[in-house]
């Protein structure tokens, strides 16, 4: 067997011989094979073991075979004792997603106290069998299916990470078993395993046994896909990659690749889209902004998706007098008189300064706002202006304006002046207007 996983380690370039690791211990099987198998092949390891105080006088039976094994092996022992429930009742979670957190967390930790580059798991094949058929009967993408992988980072918020290492997926539980038996060693068995009550555990009980019965090798061909599966997620990366620090993404540029549903999908789920709103935006007419929970809106721009975070509209601002003002943490707003000039800046505007009043109002488009755009005779309103200048829906949200206290917009910001108001022949003095999101006017 040892065969196989050295083989299996070496393809993934799992572990290296100078490095020291962390082994995982329960006690139970896998985890007592993968402690003698790495400890005899040489590697550097300390052992961590979890109590959990969940299964009463079971749980310190587990911890005092771990101590004993350890000294036996003359391998280090960490040890950390959890209260799991009132840790679960105070994050509001699950026991085993609280048991989940806090032995990770921990692993992070320990690893970092060490110097340990990762901690060892003894994942085995059939445990990836089971997340797979777990998560089809969940509803599943690729990534699903590629069940559980060798090498992975296991975060928290707000904690560090872990890497986590599993060098015994290429082998089953029925090896492993063989292996401890041949060799006379013990382990302990957590009877909570043997139910059927946990979804995990019926699928093992029950589910498995069944199809077994239909082919005799399912875990094997299962755990086979598994690894098909991932070469072409390793594809598919490639391709999203490319992508991937964009907020936009032509959707016609992907029909190179036969479908572009998948790709959109691997962009947005960084955003903290699902695919139920993919396939929402994806059949949507352009102008149609979907919304994640993770704070982001997605629009679909004719041929285009734009991504962007959720922002507060600006508020309504009065501008009393000539000076400089801060309109919001990021944007400052400054208006002066200054001798006679032409500003050719988008976000600097000159006006007659004898043609417009005080107070001034910056403020975002409101339905039924017009202007008369500098060199036209009649008034234009802003909604076809914008269109007309080609702006996406979120472009339209933001655009501000400035309105003097005759009610009139003498500025749509960084798009046109109004006639009404332009620098002229006659023109004695410019009200000089800039619009600055750096900080810097």
């Amino acid at each position: 067997m040892w065969s196989k996983i050295d083989a299996y380690i070496k393809k993934y370039n799992l572990l290296n011989t100078s490095d020291l690791y962390i082994i995982a211990l329960s006690g139970g099987a896998d985890s007592v094979a993968l402690l003698l198998l790495l400890h005899e092949a040489g590697y550097r390891v300390h052992v961590a073991h979890c109590n959990f105080h969940l299964r009463g006088a079971e749980s310190d039976r587990d911890e005092a075979f771990c101590v004993e094994l350890c000294e036996k092996l003359g391998v280090e022992l960490h040890r950390a004792h959890f209260d799991t429930h009132e840790y679960a009742e105070l994050h509001k979670v699950s026991i085993e997603m609280a048991a989940r957190e806090l032995r990770y967390s921990w692993f992070a930790q320990l690893c970092k106290d060490v110097g340990a580059a990762g901690v060892c798991v003894a994942h085995h094949s059939d445990d990836s069998v089971e997340t797979v058929l777990l998560n089809l009967v969940r509803g599943t993408g690729l990534r699903g299916l590629m069940g559980i992988q060798p090498k992975s980072q296991m975060s928290q918020k707000n904690r560090p990470s872990v890497t986590c290492l599993r060098p015994l997926l290429c082998v089953s539980r029925a090896e492993i078993e063989d292996f401890l038996v041949k060799r006379g060693q013990k382990y302990v068995t957590d009877s909570t395993n043997l139910e059927a009550d946990v979804q995990r555990n019926r699928i093992r009980l029950q589910v498995l046994p069944l199809l077994r019965e239909l082919n005799p090798a399912v875990s094997e061909n299962i755990q086979r896909m598994t690894e098909n599966v991932g070469e072409a997620q390793t594809v598919l990366d490639t391709i999203v990659d490319k992508y991937r620090n964009s907020n936009i993404l032509e959707i016609r540029e992907l029909e190179k690749y036969g479908s572009s549903e998948y790709i959109v999908y691997e962009w947005l789920k960084n955003y903290g889209f699902n695919g139920s709103q993919v396939r929402q935006i994806m059949d949507a007419e352009s102008g149609r902004i979907v919304s994640s929970a993770s704070g982001y809106e997605v629009l679909k721009d004719r041929s285009r998706l734009i991504v962007e975070a959720i922002s507060k509209p600006l508020k309504r601002n009065i501008v009393p007098e000539e000076g400089t003002y801060r309109l919001d943490e990021n944007m400052l707003f400054r208006v002066r008189k200054c001798a006679v000039y032409v500003s050719k800046m988008p976000y600097i505007a000159t006006l007659d300064a004898a043609k417009v009043t005080f107070p001034l109002t910056v403020r975002g488009v409101e339905e039924g706002d017009w202007m008369i755009p500098y060199g036209m005779s009649g008034r234009k309103l802003l909604s076809d202006l914008m269109t007309d200048c080609k702006m996406t829906v979120f472009e339209k949200r933001r655009q501000l304006v400035v309105v003097d206290s005759q009610g009139v917009i003498v500025w749509a910001v960084g798009l046109r002046t109004d006639s009404r108001v332009a620098v002229s022949d006659q023109t004695k003095e410019v009200l000089e207007i800039g619009l600055c999101d750096n900080g810097n006017l």
